[in-house]
């Protein structure tokens, strides 16, 4: 039996959310590198950090965090929606 076919929305939603994961990754990466380059007395990589934290990164934390707790509550919905209807039977 075939998979059924996913609307177009939906395609683009999940590539848009894996390229914010992998912002944020890129992120938590230019993170470390810019704690041991001012550790090594290079300040300049951790400002840029600090330039990019408010207009790039905060955003992108929240939409994975957003679509993290989105996707559980979906999850347990549907879950819990067949249970539901055994209980109100005979």
């Amino acid at each position: 039996m075939a998979a059924p076919e996913e609307p177009i929305w939906k395609l683009w939603l999940d590539r848009l959310l894996m390229l914010n994961v992998l912002l944020v990754f890129a992120g938590a990466g230019f993170f470390g590198v810019a704690v041991v380059a001012q550790t090594q007395g290079q300040a300049k990589p951790m400002d840029w950090f600090q330039q990019l934290w408010q207009p790039l990164f905060t955003p992108a934390i929240s939409l994975l965090i957003m679509a993290a707790l989105i996707s559980g509550i979906l999850s347990w919905w549907q879950r819990r929606g067949p249970m539901a209807g055994r209980d109100s039977g005979s």
